[in-house]
């Protein structure tokens, strides 16, 4: 995913103009990008994951200087956790059990601080997210400032010693397993670290190692009928296994590829909206339109043009009158009686989500690439 659009692509998809201009007019002086301006639980927070994948599709849409800024408040504050992560790092070669409250966060106050309400905040994925989108970023022909080397080792020497750890899942759930969306987040962010010349030798070889480790993992235990698995061992289906596909992971591995997501479409395409997985309860479990871009972005990615503007579509059904994309939809609802819950300990759906913007973006623009 490495294609810049055409210079008139804001201009012809108004979505696509209006969201670039809504993620650069928020974007904090820091380089954070909130992930959502309004919502209470995100209020004033920037999470690695969804970030990077912001910077990912403003960096395709050709706007550089606010991928970069995200890039270098990514340094900042993963080098605010040095301390943090050295002793990660010296307990686990003491063969040291680590609670998760002695982990690193995955998401800091847009000024590169550490929350200071309780948060589900052992997630290991953004870490590999940053390191990935940054070497998207590069091989666009982005700039990569020197500078950040040492956030990058950093990363690369927490990923190291805890890519086998059980940790919360994308969606901040089920901290007892290990889950393929975060495997694979681990896997790419240090096979790229080792590619792009980023480490030392030594720290290269030892990150090349755990990559292989974790792949070897994935595939014993991570696969069901040639597929990829929400968690290793089970045989559920997880919407975010095709952003996996769309990242490159299953590159060398098309029949995994192809069977994944089939089972993403069987299991959780509904009215042309993608679900998260099939016991989602939060807000009810409705339709994420970020969920819905990755699945177009991974069927362009194994060569399958047929559904990318019933992607665009069914996201653009979901626009405002203001112009903003949801987190997710209230159609086709998994769980309708656990909607008033969180409505009332949050209130409405997160609008706008920062992240479904940037994955429209990001979709529109590999979708013109691909013309």
């Amino acid at each position: 995913m490495a294609a810049l659009p055409a210079p008139t692509l804001a201009q012809a998809n108004p979505l696509v103009g209006s969201s670039i201009q809504l993620i650069e007019s928020l974007q904090d002086l820091s380089g954070a990008y909130p992930a959502s301006p309004t919502f209470s639980a995100y209020q004033g927070y920037c999470w690695l994951r969804d970030g990077s994948f912001i910077a990912d599709a403003m960096s395709a849409a050709g706007r550089f200087a606010s991928a970069e800024a995200f890039f270098g408040w990514c340094a900042g504050v993963i080098e605010s956790q040095a301390a943090v992560i050295g002793r990660v790092v010296e307990a686990r070669a003491s063969g040291l059990e680590l609670d998760h409250a002695a982990m690193p966060p995955t998401r800091f106050t847009l000024a590169g601080d550490v929350g200071s309400d309780a948060w589900w905040d052992f997630q290991t994925d953004g870490y590999g997210t940053w390191l990935w989108a940054l070497s998207e970023h590069v091989r666009r022909g982005g700039h990569m400032d020197p500078a950040w080397r040492d956030a990058i080792r950093l990363t690369a020497a927490f990923l190291v010693d805890t890519w086998d750890l059980p940790c919360f899942d994308w969606w901040e759930e089920h901290n007892e397993r290990r889950h393929v969306s975060t495997l694979g987040c681990v896997v790419l962010g240090l096979e790229r670290a080792v590619a792009e010349g980023w480490l030392p030798a030594e720290e290269a070889t030892r990150a090349t190692a755990a990559a292989h480790g974790a792949r070897d993992l994935v595939a014993a235990e991570g696969m069901y009928d040639g597929r990829l698995t929400k968690w290793l061992g089970g045989t559920a289906v997880d919407g975010s296994l095709a952003a996996l596909v769309a990242m490159g992971l299953t590159d060398d591995a098309p029949e995994v590829a192809s069977r994944t997501l089939a089972a993403v479409r069987a299991n959780l395409l509904v009215a042309g909206g993608v679900h998260r997985f099939t016991g989602d309860v939060f807000y009810g479990g409705g339709l994420w339109p970020l969920l819905t871009c990755f699945l177009g972005l991974a069927e362009l990615r194994v060569g399958d043009r047929t559904n990318v503007e019933s992607r665009l579509a069914f996201v653009e059904s979901l626009v405002t009158a203001d112009g903003s994309l949801p987190e997710q939809s209230d159609l086709h609802l998994l769980a309708q009686d656990h909607r008033p819950e969180w409505l009332e300990r949050w209130g409405p759906v997160a609008t706008p989500l920062l992240w479904s913007h940037a994955m429209y973006i990001r979709l529109a623009v590999e979708r013109t690439a691909n013309d």
